[in-house]
């Protein structure tokens, strides 16, 4: 397993988490909690490519990839019920301190584990996570529309968002075309049919709602990164719509120390387009601070 990728399942409390593992027992972990609108999948590439040093684990979140889905009576699909999640894996797999990839969504739940686990937390590598309100893309004009009038005309492009077509807007709407013809559409062909249910719609719709509420946190996981100053790489695609390079410069702010990368060219999903640039910058990173 140490070259390649074992695909696994383990039950959580009544729950079937599928995840993906690579590299030895024993090595340096790193955690990888995946984004939104895909699974663990966009770590494939990466995972492999680390395994001679590291031991790599990337899950599906319940109502993605192929995790299981439960009814929204018995789970909460907000990023607190995420959060504890991500710690039980961790229990489970007997973990006790890792370095995490915090990218998309998995940035706000990986930082609420953080605060919650702080001895946990070896390093960080951010990926297009944003946690600071004054330099939000121009993307969040949508959302922040249907926070100031809660009316399903202004829902509507939320659940629009929720489909094969949003999906692949996601993934190649925001970079140039030479960009885009390197992202295969097997990220949004494949996962589509997978988050094609009733449930997993509204769950996808419910996390675009939450992130109002997930704007109260952003001082808080500001004050983490201030008091732990846990060792950080931030390796960006300023392409992004949503969290454009200002986004990654404000970790300056509370890590003045902080590696940061601007990745030319790339945007929300740079491991599909600059993962030749963004690999040398993860293995020197974790070399240097989780070996």
């Amino acid at each position: 397993m140490a070259s390649g990728l074992a695909h696994r399942r383990l039950a959580l409390n009544g729950m079937s988490i599928f995840y993906r593992e690579a590299g030895r027992a024993g090595a340096p972990v790193l955690l990888l909690p995946h984004g939104y609108p895909c699974s663990s999948f966009q770590f494939r590439r990466l995972m492999p490519a680390l395994a001679d040093r590291w031991r790599t684990i990337a899950f599906d979140w319940p109502g993605f990839g192929y995790s299981g889905t439960p009814d929204p009576s018995e789970f909460a699909y907000d990023f607190d019920a995420y959060a504890d999640v991500l710690a039980g894996l961790a229990d489970a797999l007997g973990l006790g301190r890792y370095a995490m990839w915090l990218h998309d969504y998995g940035s706000q739940i990986g930082l609420r584990h953080a605060i919650a686990h702080p001895e946990r937390i070896a390093a960080l590598i951010i990926q297009n996570g944003d946690i600071y309100e004054d330099v939000l893309g121009p993307k969040y004009a949508t959302i922040k529309a249907w926070w100031a009038d809660k009316t399903p005309a202004r829902h509507r492009p939320l659940e629009e968002a929720v489909s094969e077509d949003g999906f692949r807007a996601e993934f190649i709407g925001e970079v140039a075309d030479d960009v885009a013809s390197r992202v295969p559409p097997d990220l949004w062909k494949l996962h589509w049919p997978l988050m094609d249910t009733p449930v997993r719609r509204q769950v996808c719709v419910g996390l675009m709602e939450k992130l109002e509420e997930n704007l109260g946190w952003f001082a808080r996981y500001q004050a983490y990164l201030r008091e732990h100053r846990p060792p950080t790489l931030v390796v960006w695609g300023p392409e992004d719509g949503y969290m454009p390079a200002e986004s990654a410069r404000a970790y300056r702010r509370d890590l003045p120390d902080v590696d940061l990368h601007l990745l030319d060219g790339a945007g929300h999903w740079l491991l599909e387009t600059h993962f030749d640039e963004a690999l040398p910058l993860v293995r020197a990173f974790l070399a240097r601070v989780h070996a």
